[in-house]
């Protein structure tokens, strides 16, 4: 009688076994899947990501020449720092000193074209004693007169022409 029992004892604990084992295998199965399918999302996605972060133009980054010239004062020249923080978008520091004149430069540039470079930020200058101050969005454009992107908005506050170059 207990060799019956035991007997019949082992036979439904082998058979629930293979029942869990079956399921559990069901439902591996089923996980492996859904996690290969979110593994090749997460890699779609990252490429994606990549490419996003990729220059259309040019990249700039690095130090570039920062040239100011005038009717009113002797040029001068300094650097301008731009650091990429996105897809041809750059923030861009830099300044220019002869004397106690100044030009200071901080802000973001976008790069639209081969040829526009979109300012947003502040450009601050002090030329003989007068200090002026622009802070409109505004545009550096390649005119082709050199290798340099020149600031568009070129009419300071006491009404002189300023060319304030950024060289490639």
């Amino acid at each position: 009688m207990k060799q019956i029992v035991l007997l019949i004892s082992a036979i439904a604990l082998l058979s629930c076994s293979k029942k869990e084992l079956k399921n559990s295998d069901t439902i591996s199965a089923e996980a492996k899947r859904i996690d290969s399918i979110n593994l090749e999302r997460q890699r779609l996605n990252d490429s994606i990501a990549v490419r996003n972060q990729q220059n259309i133009w040019k990249d700039l980054s690095g130090k570039h020449d920062l040239h100011y010239s005038s009717n009113e004062s002797s040029a001068f020249s300094g650097t301008a720092n731009f650091e990429k923080t996105g897809r041809d978008l750059y923030k861009v520091t830099g300044s220019a000193k002869s004397g106690k004149n100044t030009l200071n430069i901080k802000g973001t540039i976008k790069r639209v074209s081969e040829k526009h470079l979109n300012f947003e930020g502040e450009i601050t200058q002090k030329i003989n004693g007068t200090a002026f101050k622009r802070t409109q969005k505004t545009t550096f454009f390649n005119e082709g007169k050199g290798k340099f992107w020149r600031l568009q908005n070129k009419i300071n506050g006491s009404g002189f022409v300023d060319y304030i170059d950024i060289y490639f």
